[in-house]
């Protein structure tokens, strides 16, 4: 078997330590910015439904400057985004290369893009029963949980699953300005010294995360819906 896989993967197999903590880093940026983008992706959108024209809290100066700025940060390709926010990464981590200088990049990347996901799912939700639940007196942050979050599971679940999907890919894309993970063990070793077989399986890889993000988003979504 080590014969084998000397043969079929030869670049790889010398460079196995180094290729596991290429999936641990890897793994580390989407879990930490992961948190980061849920958590301020969802208040952001939650705004946005809030408080649009029509919404149970309109304001609409508040709509428009949201509106813009997620507008204007969703136009900034990643890799350009990135090279923006160093004085800012540097700030707040103190490094601007590494898992920890990818961690501000990828959040502010991908919090606009998580925003109009859940703004998406929650203008699903039955308007009918927002007016029900206005109509008998709940407070707009009771409606906000439990009418517009709990009925909106099944859409936020799917919408955090693409959200999670494109936070992957962009962690790969980080590597190529030195954020470490499977893309800059690509680029390194797979792109820049032609080892194909580094490619290949790193490319693999990042295939079987995106398979299993998908499954545990369409386990959740089917879970919750009724």
């Amino acid at each position: 078997m080590q014969g084998l896989l000397e043969r079929l993967l030869p670049n790889l197999v010398v460079r196995v330590p180094e290729f596991l903590k290429s999936i641990v880093d890897t793994l580390k940026m989407l879990a930490v910015s992961g948190i980061f983008v849920f958590l301020l992706g969802l208040v952001l959108g939650v705004l946005l439904i809030v408080t649009r024209r029509g919404g149970i809290l309109e304001r609409n100066a508040v709509f428009q400057v949201i509106d813009k700025v997620i507008n204007a940060f969703r136009s900034i390709p990643f890799v350009i985004l990135i090279s923006l926010l160093l004085p800012l990464t540097r700030a707040i981590v103190h490094t601007s290369i590494g898992v920890k200088g990818a961690i501000v990049p990828l959040v502010i990347g991908t919090v606009p893009f998580f925003a109009r996901q859940v703004e998406a799912a929650l203008a699903q939700v039955d308007g009918g029963v927002v007016e029900a639940a206005e109509a008998m007196g709940m407070r707009p942050a009771s409606i906000i949980f439990k009418v517009y979050l709990r009925e909106g599971v099944p859409a936020l679940s799917r919408a955090t699953t693409i959200t999670a999907i494109n936070l992957l890919g962009l962690t790969a894309m980080a590597g190529a300005v030195g954020a470490g993970g499977l893309g800059d063990f690509a680029i390194r070793y797979g792109h820049n010294r032609y080892m194909t077989d580094i490619t290949w399986i790193t490319t693999l890889l990042l295939i079987a995360f995106v398979c299993v993000l998908q499954i545990i988003g369409n386990f959740v979504a089917k879970r919750s819906t009724h």
